[in-house]
Formats: C-alpha cells, sequence, structure tokens
C-alpha cells in the first residue's frame, strides 16, 4: 500500500519505518527541514533499539522516503496515518491543534478516496471533530481511530508482533483496509479489535491508565510497608501468586515517567472533568507518583539531617526507564531539581541519555562518560534508571569513593545484605529501615 504519515516523532517514525519493512511504500512528513535531512541519511534521533536498522534498510530499498513535502505526499497516499504532537497542559487538556491542522492539509489536498488514520494519543471523541473538519471534502475520507501500544526501548518488536491491534472505524471498506495493513503482524494469531471509533479512543488510555494505577499502588504499599517493618519485596511474591493480578508493573520504585503514564493519566482525568466526573482514583493515582518522586530526595535530606548545602551527589540513571533516551516526566528530573534547590551538586551518569539532559540541565549538573566517573569525590549515589550495567557494582569501590558511604536505589536492585557487607549504608524502597522504629 501507499502510506503517508504525518510527523516524524517517536510514533510517527516507528510506525513509518515498520509499515515501509512488510513492503509498504511509505513517505514520511514533517516540517523539520533538517531532521528530514538526517532521517533520509539514516541518522535516527532517538534511542530506540533496531530503529536505526529499520530506517537504513528502507531508506536503502527506496520503500521508506522523508519528506518535507505534505501537498504531494497526501495526494499519492491511500492511508494517510496523523501522528503528530498532542502537548499536554497543566490541566491535562491535550493541544489538538496540530491534529487538527494535519487533517485540514489532508482535506485541501487530496486527489482520492483515502482512510485519515488518527495514530496519535487522542481523547475520546476527537474522531468526530475530525469527521466534522473533512465535511465537503470533494472525496470521501474515512476516519479511523488506531492508537499505539509501544513500549520504549521494545518498540520496534512491539510493533512487528503487537500482543493487540485495536481499529476503530465505522465502514466495511476502512475495515478490509486496515486487516490488510496489519495482516501481516497479527499472523501468529494474536487479535485483530475492531470497534467504534470512541471505544478505540478509551481503550488507550484504559490501558494505561491501569497500568499506571499499578504502579502507584505498590509504591503506596510500599511505603506503608517500610513504616511497619514488612518487605515490599516479600509481599511482592504473596501478592502476584495470585492469577487474578498478574506479574507485571507491580515493582516498588521512585515513580513512573515517560510521554505515556503521565500524559494518559491527566488526559483521562481531564475529560472526566468535561462531562461532570472526578474521576478521583485517577486523581489518586497521579498524585500518588508525583509525591513518589520526591522519595529519594527526602531520603537523602533525612540522612544528612536537613543540611545538604555543598553535598555532592551521584547519580546513575537518567532516563524515565531503561533502554531509551527519553526524559520526560523522569524521576530523574524531580530529584535533579530538589538537590539543585537545596545547594548540592549533582555529578550524573546515563549509558544513552546524556545528550537529553545536557538539554533538560544545561551546565548546571556534570554529566560524566560512566558511572565510576560519577561516584569520585561524591558524597552519595542515588539510582534512578534500572540499566543492566548498574546491577553488579564494585561495592568496595562504591565505598572507597562515596565520602557519606551511602547508596538511594530507587529501583531496589541489590540484595540489602550484600550492600551492608560492604559498609555501606543501603536506603531503597519498602524495605524495612531498622533505624525507624516500626509500629
Amino acid at each position: 500500500m501507499r502510506l503517508c504519515v504525518l510527523g516524524t516523532g517517536y510514533v510517527g517514525l516507528v510506525a513509518g519505518a515498520c509499515f515501509s519493512d512488510s513492503g509498504n511504500h511509505v513517505v514520511c512528513v514533517d516540517i523539520d527541514k533538517e531532521k528530514v535531512k538526517r532521517l533520509t541519511a539514516g541518522e535516527v534521533p532517538i534511542f530506540e533499539p533496531g530503529l536505526d536498522e529499520l530506517v537504513v534498510r528502507n531508506v536503502k530499498a527506496k520503500r521508506l522516503e522523508f519528506t518535507t513535502d505534505a501537498l504531494s505526499s497526501i495526494g499519492n497516499a491511500q492511508i494517510i496515518f496523523v501522528a503528530v504532537g498532542t502537548p499536554s497542559g497543566k490541566d491535562g487538556a491535550l493541544d489538538l491543534s496540530y491534529v487538527f491542522e494535519a487533517v485540514k492539509t489532508v482535506k485541501e489536498t487530496a486527489k482520492n478516496d483515502l482512510l485519515v488514520v488518527i495514530k496519535s494519543t487522542v481523547p475520546v471523541g476527537t474522531a468526530a471533530k475530525v469527521r466534522e473538519i473533512l465535511v465537503g471534502s470533494r472525496f470521501h475520507i474515512e476516519v479511523v481511530s488506531n492508537p499505539e501500544f509501544l513500549k520504549e526501548g521494545t518498540a520496534v518488536n512491539d510493533f512487528l508482533k503487537p500482543e493487540r491491534v485495536v481499529i476503530g472505524c465505522q465502514t466495511a471498506n476502512a475495515r478490509r483496509m486496515m486487516a490488510d495493513l496489519y495482516a501481516p503482524y497479527v499472523r501468529s494469531g494474536n487479535p485483530v479489535y475492531f470497534m467504534d471509533n470512541a471505544s478505540a479512543e478509551m481503550a488507550k488510555y484504559a490501558a494505561n491508565a491501569f497500568l499506571a494505577m499499578k504502579i502507584s499502588f505498590i509504591n503506596e504499599l510500599a511505603n506503608l510497608s517500610e513504616k511497619v517493618g514488612a518487605d515490599i519485596q516479600e509481599v511482592r511474591k504473596a501478592l502476584v501468586s495470585d492469577s487474578r493480578i498478574g506479574n507485571k508493573f507491580l515493582y516498588a520504585g521512585c515513580g513512573y515517567g515517560g510521554s505515556c503514564f503521565p500524559k494518559d493519566v491527566q488526559g483521562l482525568i481531564h475529560v472526566g472533568q468535561q462531562f461532570g466526573m472526578p474521576l478521583e482514583m485517577f486523581r489518586a493515582v497521579h498524585e500518588t507518583n508525583e509525591k513518589q518522586k520526591t522519595i529519594i530526595f527526602e531520603k537523602i535530606k533525612k540522612h544528612f539531617r536537613g543540611q545538604l548545602t555543598d553535598k555532592t551527589v551521584a547519580i546513575w540513571g537518567l532516563s524515565f526507564k531503561p533502554m531509551t533516551d527519553d526524559m520526560r516526566e523522569a524521576p530523574s528530573v524531580s530529584l535533579v531539581n530538589a538537590l539543585l534547590s537545596s545547594q548540592c551538586r549533582v555529578r550524573a551518569y546515563d549509558p544513552v541519555a546524556s545528550h537529553e539532559a545536557s538539554k533538560v540541565f544545561e551546565n548546571r549538573i556534570k554529566l560524566c562518560a560512566n558511572a565510576y566517573e560519577a561516584v569520585q569525590g561524591a558524597d552519595v549515589l542515588a539510582i534512578l534508571t534500572e540499566w543492566n550495567e548498574f546491577r553488579s557494582p564494585d561495592f568496595e569501590l562504591l565505598k572507597a569513593n562515596l565520602k557519606a558511604s551511602a547508596i538511594f536505589d530507587g529501583r531496589n536492585l541489590f540484595n540489602p545484605e550484600s550492600v551492608a557487607a560492604s559498609g555501606l549504608d543501603y536506603y531503597c524502597i519498602g524495605r524495612p529501615d531498622p533505624r525507624i522504629e516500626t509500629l
């Protein structure tokens, strides 16, 4: 098929590259000339395992193109994917202006009947508004909702071998075309769910809000476990053995981040407000997570009895999760800002996110070339991302370098007894602290 993808952000780029790898001819459109030039040369601007190989292979095969020319790209396509940004405001409302502008461009430049597929994350009711924009078009343009369920770090595999595909549409023609398009990816039998547009839009929010709820649930329970002397790791074992609960997204830590969970939970809350429903449970999920992002700072502050001025904190891990350079809503941002506001110095290392960190923090922190450079001259170490290279550190070397001999582990990577045997104080999440009296 001939596809056009409007927007080469995370979603658009992954979708365009993966669709082209199955033999479709895909043109990805972006207004950023420099970005288009880099992509054409095989330079992928985001870190996503396997994506650069896909882009290079399909550009070379002439199945994948990048351009700033939306007019000719739309005119030659059978299916248009709208994958532009939908930035979120402080109240959770999404700015849909880029989506609507893209749809208007499609309406004005279409040269034949086609499908407009909304791939961007949008609130329920967006497809209906898109249909209103398309009224009066010279051609029959059908509106399809096709939310993505990609996980950063495994997005290519998630796209090529999806657990499920959700498609919201109204006609047999749209259903047939979308079924044909996704057929190569579901040959093993994973389901394609066809439904109305509103249900498809809601499915995206439902999935991410539920996963976010599981994380906030285990973190709230972990904080209580610390107070009462329970070990959340042991509690988790009993919890996840129940087949009704499952074992995923139930790891205690310093909070979730990224572009999806925070945005989608707040987006769902905003939709509820529009319909007179406060959605208190999702408000609690969001508020619990925001509080959890401060927990490592509070532990560091307590360790130093509130005297943080001129202390140096080493940080391992800046991205919100491993296998990505994404720092949007990352716990590291909250911690670094709190430390800097308390007159601390910060030395940090991340395997892939240093370039993003330089944009976020500019020259306010020292970005190091490796993990052990970060701890040189530091008072304590905080671990915020569970990169594999952090899982088996040299504790004796850390003891020799950390002046205050303490590790603050936001991901519960280590056995507390092993750390203690090295003479280091170890603060983690949801495990009893002998310095705190139990109830």
